[in-house]
This record gives structure tokens, C-alpha cells and sequence, in this order.
């Protein structure tokens, strides 16, 4: 029996005897079978329940963060799971841990340098030049520029664009990074992609969600792709021939 002198507040979820409340919501009579998985996650953190054009474009971020064939992330769940195949939470949670500034955590720090750059009223703003300033006063990294595999443009950078616009949510943060795929070239020397990391935190700041905790979806997104590889080295494992390929042609040097 629950103490009557205590209570905890949540806007989520709460459960008793007969009945699971989400969102203010009965989850079995108005959520199950009629709100979607990705309409859910942003409902949940957003707090407000998403317009069909933001559902489409937060869809559209989830896909095109899922999965990247053998990246570190994925190397590492099979790896572990080969070590301890009990432990499918070892395993997804070990991917997920190497979600930083090279994979995965993109997302969020392109969303935030972003965020940052942007003037509190930007109804007079010419994007180019705010581009060309904020990349002159940037040091470091600029977080969304540049691929590893993909050279010339990310397949995924147009369509989430595209989609955006179509949606009418072509907001602030992806004008900004737009201009900054522009003119880049005039500060940096050289040209890079914007890579589709990149566009997906700017695709989600414009969506208004808490640009500090971006790279959530991004892990989200990330471990319907773990789970994938692990079902995959279930059927046809490789992770053996991983471990063995690097222990075989280990080299010690003093």
C-alpha cells in the first residue's frame, strides 16, 4: 500500500491494479495499436504529442541513425556478446556506451553548436554571413562537417532536407547548417559534406527537443541497429573471426 504522506510527481507514466496510464493517457484503450513507436518517443520527451509532419521527420532521423553496417558500436556488441552470449544487455549497452564525438554523439553537438550560434530573433538574418562568423569564431571540430566513407555528400543529408521542407519544418537550425555547407570552403580551405549525423540534430533542434540530450535518439535509434548485428552474429557469427583476425596478427613491440 502506497504511503499516503508521500508523493512523486511525473507527467509520464503510472500504473495500479487494473490500469497502465502513459501521458496522461490509458496505454491499452488509447495508445496501443494506435500511437506509433517513434510518435511515442517523442511524446514522452517532448511532453507534447507530435504533429503527423514532425512524426514523419523524427522518423525519418531515427532511420537514418539506425545502422551503418561494421562502425566501432557494432564491433563492440558482437564482441561482447561473443564474450558473455547470456548477456544481450551486455552487449547492446556496449555499443551503446561508444556513442561520442566521432560516432553517434554528432547528433548532439551539431544540434548544440547550432543552437548556440543562432541570434534570438533571426527574422532579418542572412544566413551565409551568420555562417561565415559563427565558423570564423569557432575553434576546433565543426560538429556535422565531414564523413569518414562518404567524400562528396551523405545520401542521407538531401533527404532529410527535402523531407523537412515538404513537412514545412525547415526551421532555423538546418538554414544555419545549410548556409554553413555553403561557405565553408571560404574558411576552411577545403570542402566537406554536411554528413547526415549532423542534419539529424539539426532536423531535431528544429523540432524544438532539448538539444542536451539529442544524442539520446541518436542511441535509440542505434539500438534497433545493435540489435540487428546481434540477431545477424546469432545466425551467422563473425565475432570469432574478428577477435581472431586482430589476436592472430598482434605484434608485440617493447
Amino acid at each position: 500500500m502506497a504511503d499516503e504522506g508521500l508523493r512523486f510527481s511525473t507527467s509520464l507514466g503510472t500504473s495500479d491494479e487494473t490500469q497502465i496510464k502513459l501521458l496522461g493517457q490509458d496505454l491499452a484503450a488509447d495508445l496501443m495499436g494506435k500511437v506509433g513507436f517513434g510518435e511515442l518517443a517523442y511524446w514522452l520527451v517532448a511532453g507534447r504529442r507530435p504533429t503527423p509532419g514532425q512524426t514523419r521527420v523524427f522518423e525519418a532521423v531515427l532511420v537514418a541513425l539506425a545502422d551503418h553496417g561494421f562502425t566501432p558500436t557494432a564491433i563492440a556488441a558482437r564482441l561482447t556478446y561473443l564474450s558473455a552470449p547470456e548477456s544481450i544487455q551486455g552487449a547492446l549497452a556496449a555499443g551503446l556506451l561508444g556513442g561520442g564525438s566521432r560516432f553517434l554523439g554528432v547528433t548532439e553537438d551539431c544540434g548544440r553548436f547550432l543552437h548556440e550560434a543562432l541570434p534570438s530573433s533571426t527574422a532579418e538574418v542572412d544566413w551565409d554571413e551568420l555562417a561565415l562568423s559563427t565558423l570564423r569564431g569557432a575553434t576546433g571540430r565543426i560538429p556535422g562537417l565531414g564523413h569518414p566513407v562518404h567524400k562528396k555528400q551523405d545520401p542521407r543529408t538531401p533527404v532529410l532536407f527535402r523531407i523537412a521542407e515538404e513537412e514545412g519544418l525547415l526551421g532555423d537550425h538546418l538554414r544555419l547548417f545549410e548556409a554553413i555547407g555553403r561557405v565553408h570552403p571560404q574558411v576552411l580551405g577545403k570542402t566537406l559534406p554536411l554528413n547526415g549525423a549532423g542534419v539529424c540534430g539539426a532536423a531535431l533542434a528544429d523540432l524544438g527537443l532539448p538539444v542536451d540530450i539529442l544524442r539520446g535518439f541518436a542511441l535509440l535509434a542505434r539500438t534497433a541497429g545493435l540489435l540487428g548485428h546481434l540477431a545477424e552474429e546469432r545466425r551467422r557469427p563473425l565475432g570469432m573471426d574478428i577477435y581472431m583476425t586482430v589476436d592472430r596478427n598482434a605484434v608485440y613491440e617493447a
